[in-house]
């Protein structure tokens, strides 16, 4: 295989293999409405093989930055509208990511009374308010009856998603947020059929997939995962646990045959991630991860070996709107500048010079 090659992921027919990885940048304002320079940030990198966006919310309450988009409102999902639109003007591929940021967050950026998490257990630290930062606070347990509700919320915006002209949409139980909160025994702490055991902490993050491919066709939805990434206090330290919490949410979703598998990990090419790749038995796309940058050497390399068939490509694609140009045609790169990753404007988000330039 060739990193450069045409591949079909689920619905969507792709003309190279390097994804767009999902990279949180905050500038949707403070009503989540993705405006012109959002349309104007994803069409630039159009040429990728396929773009999965930022973290998209689902619900006010599940909002976990200020600037952070969400595909609750009408005004919301006309804004995505048009960003779709601008990415097929260019010949482009897009899908949102649904994420609920559970714990990770505070009433002063959801606007709720309340935030909410598998387990009454707050984050150790501080989060940014709009207020200034401030003690990440004791989220409300859900019960079994809300979980419920926030699957709903799930399909409710995949729905709208894809009604506003996605290609697809990524459900996101990954970087510890709260699917992810849900598989790790130190934030999940549930007593009731959504905790304890591997399967029984895999049960809602199966559940939730289950019902958004009912909803829009699992040939449009793919799902995030990071085991052991122990980010934000979702702590996964015990090889034995993590396999087993994986391998049953893995089996739980392999028969419906969703469109693709993303795993962010430090080693892609470990037993842990093939093992789950083997499990998935579809379309599996590779992330090394925030450890390191994802080099054009590693891209190349992970899809000629067999380790996976496409590559998520987060920093290096931040900062070359034209990167699938620049690999294949062996161009130099732009450099990714940290300082501008997170804010309101275009330094550093639409601003990335093209070969073209």
């Amino acid at each position: 295989m060739d990193l450069f090659s045409p591949l079909t992921v689920g619905a969507l027919h792709l003309p190279n293999r390097v994804v767009m990885a999902p990279l949180t940048r905050m500038r949707s304002g403070a009503e989540g409405v993705p405006g012109d320079i959002v349309a104007e940030h994803y069409a630039q990198r159009a040429g990728l093989g396929m773009i999965i966006t930022e973290g998209v919310y689902p619900s006010a309450e599940s909002r976990a930055y200020p600037g952070q988009p969400g595909i609750v409102t009408e005004a919301q999902a006309e804004g995505w509208r048009a960003v779709a639109d601008a990415v097929h003007a260019e010949g482009g591929r897009i899908v949102m990511q649904l994420m609920n940021g559970g714990r990770v967050s505070h009433t002063d950026i959801t606007g709720t009374p309340r935030i909410v998490a598998p387990s009454a257990i707050a984050i150790q630290g501080e989060v940014h308010t709009p207020a200034g930062k401030t003690a990440f606070p004791v989220p409300h347990a859900l019960t079994t009856d809300e979980l419920a509700e926030v699957r709903d919320e799930f399909v409710a915006a995949a729905t709208r998603a894809i009604d506003a002209g996605m290609d697809g949409v990524e459900v996101h139980s990954a970087n510890g947020y709260l699917l992810h909160q849900f598989l790790s025994p130190v934030s999940n702490q549930r007593t009731d059929a959504y905790g304890g055991s591997p399967e029984a902490r895999a049960k809602f993050v199966i559940e939730v997939t289950t019902a958004v491919a009912d909803a829009v066709g699992a040939g449009r939805v793919g799902i995030r995962l990071s085991p052991a990434h122990n980010i934000q206090d979702v702590v996964e330290t015990d090889d034995a646990d993590v396999r087993a919490t994986y391998e049953a949410l893995v089996r739980g979703i392999a028969p419906l045959g969703l469109a693709y598998l993303s795993v962010l990990h430090a080693e892609p090419e470990g037993d842990l991630v093939q093992a789950l790749r083997a499990d998935f038995a579809g379309t599996f796309i590779a992330n090394s991860g925030f450890g390191r940058l994802t080099t054009k050497d590693e891209a190349v390399e992970f899809v000629a070996e067999g380790l996976a068939d496409a590559v998520a490509v987060g920093r290096l694609a931040i900062a070359n709107p034209d990167l699938v140009e620049r690999w294949e045609g062996g161009y130099p790169e732009n450099e990714p500048d940290p300082a501008t990753f997170y804010g309101a404007g275009a330094e550093g988000y639409t601003d990335y010079p093209r070969l073209s330039a």
